[in-house]
């Protein structure tokens, strides 16, 4: 690495830092406002609303890497070009192709620490403010996490084996207790959705009732059930494939793979990650050729807007991707892919058409 390379990716890496500091600010400002709502429900007070926030932001600042290394680079692009550095570099003799190189090396560090990140703080953190705001809300709920998540909440039993959204939770079993903790009756259901902090909407639901000697039997497509335990105690043992970090998915798609099971979930979990983790290096490549022409004359606060505007349309159209492959049954490996290539070909473009 020359002494150039060392002061780009310098120049580069402050100003993302810069905007990942930004943005995980306001991140954990917005997710401290969104947990008033729970405040004061059982022990869960405003010193554990703001902890839960600081333990969620290594999760939001994954997620919003790609926009804040676009944002940031535009930035740091262009106080090269504003200060004619990047003008004097070309005129000495650096190519479009070796400017490139050295924007790659800045790249590669913020992929580093992306990958760091999402393997050994993220997931960790974020099943640790979980579990923290759940005992705080429901301290006198028992919890156990071997076989999914089992939740006892006074004479009912929960069993819920998985999660295939935010709301709504696979197979669900209900056990109630007698007062002296017989089995009164065991109930199924296929899906479970949160309807509310304390209610369960039942979709497909059986149940086998036990009188004296004899066993009677129902069934519905729907029952409301009423229970303190909300859903987010039962997701702490049922994890999202989008929260785990690439070796526990790699580890899941195997199992699943091997035992004959739908892995489609976490094969686009798995992806997309590896989608994410690439737009960083897309959105570097994609700055640079603003440091070149007539765009190097752009003002800051253009490349502010332009960044900006950028990287929260890549941002949803990722969030879009995503839940439109799960929800159409659509290709997960091709349009895991579909934002970043998309900023790949801009920029590829834009440094062949730079002068």
């Amino acid at each position: 690495m020359t002494l150039l390379d060392r002061y780009i990716a310098r120049t580069l890496l402050s100003a993302v830092a810069l905007v990942m500091g930004v943005l995980i600010i306001l991140g954990m400002l917005f997710v401290f406002i969104g947990e008033q709502s729970d405040v004061g429900v059982g022990h869960y007070d405003m010193l554990d609303a703001l902890i839960y926030s600081a333990l969620s932001m290594p999760q939001f600042a994954l997620e919003a890497f790609p926009a804040g290394a676009l944002v940031g680079s535009l930035l740091g692009i262009g106080l090269l070009a504003r200060g004619q550095e990047i003008t004097v570099m070309r005129a000495s003799g650096m190519s479009k192709l070796r400017l490139s190189a050295s924007v790659l090396i800045s790249a590669g560090l913020l992929i580093g620490i992306a990958l760091l990140m999402g393997e050994f703080l993220a997931q960790p953190l974020a099943q640790l403010a979980d579990e923290r705001k759940a005992f705080a809300k429901y301290a006198n709920i028992s919890f156990a996490g071997a076989g999914g998540a089992w939740l006892r909440d006074g004479d009912t039993i929960l069993n819920v084996q998985g999660r295939s959204s935010l709301a709504q939770f696979g197979g669900m079993l209900i056990f109630e207790l007698t007062d002296d903790n017989r089995v009164a009756a065991v109930g199924r259901a296929q899906h479970a959705i949160a309807g509310g902090p304390q209610t369960w909407l039942l979709q497909d639901y059986s149940e086998s009732r036990f009188v004296n000697d004899s066993v009677s039997s129902l069934s519905r497509a729907q029952r409301l059930l009423h229970t303190a335990a909300g859903a987010d105690l039962l997701q702490l043992s049922v994890s999202d494939p989008g929260e785990l970090a690439l070796r526990a998915l790699y580890r899941a798609i195997g199992y699943l793979r091997a035992n004959g099971l739908d892995a489609k979930q976490y094969v686009f979990a798995f992806w997309a990650r590896v989608a994410r983790t690439a737009g960083i290096l897309a959105a570097l490549l994609f700055a640079l050729p603003f440091g070149f022409g007539v765009l190097r004359s752009a003002s800051l606060s253009a490349r502010t807007s332009l960044g900006l505007t950028l990287g929260i349309l890549y941002f949803f159209l990722q969030r879009l991707v995503e839940s439109g492959t799960l929800v159409f049954n659509l290709n997960p490996l091709m349009l895991a892919w579909v934002p970043t290539a998309l900023l790949a070909v801009a920029a590829l473009l834009l440094i062949w058409r730079a002068r």
